[in-house]
């Protein structure tokens, strides 16, 4: 036995509608969200991830040439230092004995 209520359907339509409307409003609060955090991340210019990954590639390569940079430097004071520290030539060689015979 199926009773018509008319109060019921149309509590039912109202109820209906205002879903509808809600969620037309949820989706308009979030795109009003939406937009104002895009609006907020512009102001900050941040960085895309794009040109993050390219800055880091050049640092990476910068750090590279660097510690090559730095063995060449150690490798040519190291040179520097052996010739600072000559062998005694023939002539010096000759000078000092001479000084050391008795005549």
């Amino acid at each position: 036995m199926q009773v018509e209520n008319r109060f019921l359907d149309d509590l039912a339509r109202v109820a209906n509608g205002a879903l509808g409307t809600l969620s037309g409003v949820r989706s308009e609060i979030e795109a009003m969200v939406k937009q104002r955090i895009e609006r907020l991340l512009a102001d900050m210019d941040l960085v895309t991830r794009d040109e993050f990954e390219a800055v880091k590639a050049v640092a990476a390569r910068a750090r590279s040439e660097q510690e090559t940079l730095e063995a060449r430097v150690a490798a040519l004071e190291a040179a520097m230092t052996k010739a600072k520290t000559k062998p005694v030539t023939r002539r010096k060689r000759a000078a000092s004995t001479a000084k050391s015979k008795p005549a």
